[in-house]
């Protein structure tokens, strides 16, 4: 993640990404350490063998209802 800012507001920290709040912890330290975490996710390839998504898009099937 490139472009964030961590801003105070009242006791709290809130992350910034492109200018759009994201997220609001209670510690810098804690903001600083989970932009850190989320860049490295997004730097990860994509997994070939993910589960496929349905035609709804998304990637869990419903589970069939069990028969009496």
């Amino acid at each position: 993640m490139k472009n964030y800012t961590i801003v105070k507001v009242g006791n709290d920290y809130v992350v910034q990404a492109e200018e759009q709040s994201v997220l609001k912890v209670a510690s810098r330290r804690r903001a600083a350490k989970l932009v850190v975490e989320a860049a490295e996710l997004l730097d990860q390839p994509l997994a070939d063998d993910a589960a496929p998504a349905s035609a709804d898009g998304s990637s869990i099937a419903p589970e069939a209802p069990e028969g009496s």
